[in-house]
């Protein structure tokens, strides 16, 4: 059935709840609930699904309505029904029956009238919510411990209660043809770039799909077209209502997914996944120290391993004081080799703990960690120098703020690897010209700023920014 050709009610009820049958499965899907009442001496219809309405609220809504002996008020026109007798703020008319399935279907409550051409929708719903609370990928040592959840109206909550900004505006759209998912586009109307803005909404306005079913995730793939050979992110995604609250003042557009507690944040560049909240929730200094420790251990993530492997396989040709850096130990596999493994075996180990109850995790690490690492050296399979590299790497990797950064990170340096490996010092030179263009040419928007700035195109000032961290009054904001 075309949704797209409204289908208007009548006066008469008994056509309405024929209308309604045909269109929702009533009686067939137990929870979409169809009650016949008598409002004072009228008849009318109610439909909500079981388990979303707000029983209380509706209690006293239908009370005033059926201990309304006036049966000429039920028949006056539905405005003033609605002024003089439903109290309750979220409140509308309506008249076409696929709006009101919609709606019926996300939550409200649909009351029709017999005598009236226009039903009464009250948003008196209530989804099933966790509590907010701080995320497991965002702690920070200080600062507030409220998380997004997967309710859209709570995240909008939470984002206004730290914008009281007139200006921040949240615009909501519905994406796919049967999930009819909530999407929201927020952003501050005289910050936001309206030609990105505009691009962004009608990306959103074009996409085709039966359903978003892995919400923001399945939303970002149908946003921006990648190829298949670049892991680098092109959104950036946060749980914490302080973070998006900070990129909306500095023009960021924000979209919130309904049923996600992720919201994704853009435009973006490389530079935006390499900070943190804990970053400002410290003082100056130590701000700034602890950005330069991420910056080096995401570095050593991606270098550390190629470059020594590079090294030792050309160890003849490097000057006395590198000398040192070679095994000491021979090994069953050769280096390259042991790199790889000791790459799959840490992907195991990280995928082994996502699905393991939290109780056995510690056991679990402890067997990783430890005894395998161990054990492989006893036995030959690995040097100790391996180990440890793989080591300094996997924590330069764990210590990147983004975990979609962090994994392509990881991508890169196995990259790295093979070509190093495979064909020594022109593998990892034609790896390392890959990777650059690469990230050259990663752009998530025709109005967005280059993955690179603002190294290229080169800037100073916003340069300096992510090098250090500034005292907050040196934030200007924009006008």
């Amino acid at each position: 059935m075309n949704t797209n050709i409204p289908i208007k009610l009548s006066k008469d009820l008994a056509s309405n709840i024929e209308l309604l049958k045909h269109n929702l499965p009533i009686k067939t899907s137990f929870d979409v609930i169809g009650r016949e009442l008598i409002l004072g001496q009228t008849k009318a219809y109610l439909v909500f699904i079981d388990g979303f309405a707000k029983d209380d609220i509706m209690l006293r809504i239908l009370d005033i309505l059926q201990y309304n002996q006036n049966s000429d008020q039920m028949k006056e026109d539905i405005q003033i029904l609605m002024k003089q007798k439903i109290g309750y703020i979220e409140v509308e008319s309506f008249n076409d029956i696929n709006q009101m399935k919609t709606l019926v279907l996300a939550g409200a409550i649909a009351l029709i009238i017999d005598g009236q051409e226009e039903g009464i929708l009250i948003d008196a719903r209530e989804y099933p919510v966790r509590s907010s609370e701080e995320p497991e990928l965002e702690k920070v040592t200080r600062g507030s411990r409220d998380g997004l959840v997967e309710t859209v109206i709570f995240n909008t909550a939470l984002i206004r209660r730290r914008l009281r900004d007139p200006n921040l505006i949240f615009e909501i759209k519905t994406v796919g043809n049967r999930s009819k998912t909530d999407v929201v586009i927020a952003y501050i109307k005289d910050l936001a770039n309206p030609n990105l803005l505009n691009e962004i909404k009608q990306k959103i306005d074009q996409i085709e799909v039966d359903a978003l079913v892995m919400a923001e995730k399945t939303l970002e793939e149908l946003l921006i077209k990648k190829h298949w050979y670049n892991p680098l992110p092109q959104i950036k995604f946060t749980e914490r209502p302080d973070v998006v609250a900070a990129h909306l003042l500095e023009g960021h557009i924000a979209i919130i997914v309904d049923t996600s507690p992720s919201v994704m944040l853009l435009p973006v560049t490389m530079f935006h996944f390499t900070q943190h909240a804990e970053d400002y929730y410290q003082n100056v200094s130590v701000g700034t120290y602890i950005r330069w420790v991420r910056f080096l251990g995401m570095m050593s993530a991606f270098i550390l391993l190629p470059l020594w492997l590079l090294i030792v396989m050309n160890i003849k040709y490097m000057p006395e004081f590198l000398q040192f850096l070679g095994p000491k130990e021979e090994s069953t596999f050769p280096l390259f080799v042991q790199f790889i493994l000791l790459e799959f075996g840490l992907d195991l180990l990280r995928i082994s703990s996502i699905h393991t109850p939290s109780a056995m995790t510690t056991s679990l690490g402890i067997i990783g960690g430890l005894m395998l690492s161990e054990l492989a050296i006893k036995v030959g399979m690995f040097v100790p120098e391996t180990v440890l590299y793989m080591t300094l790497a996997g924590i330069g990797t764990f210590a990147t703020p983004s975990a979609e950064f962090a994994m392509a990170i990881r991508i890169f340096r196995l990259f790295l690897l093979i070509m190093t490996g495979l064909f020594n010092v022109i593998g990892f030179g034609i790896a390392m010209i890959i990777i650059i263009v690469i990230t050259l040419t990663t752009k998530s928007f025709k109005n967005s700023k280059r993955y690179t700035w603002p190294i290229l195109p080169f800037e100073w000032k916003p340069l300096s920014h992510i090098i250090f961290r500034k005292p907050i009054p040196e934030y200007k904001n924009k006008k």
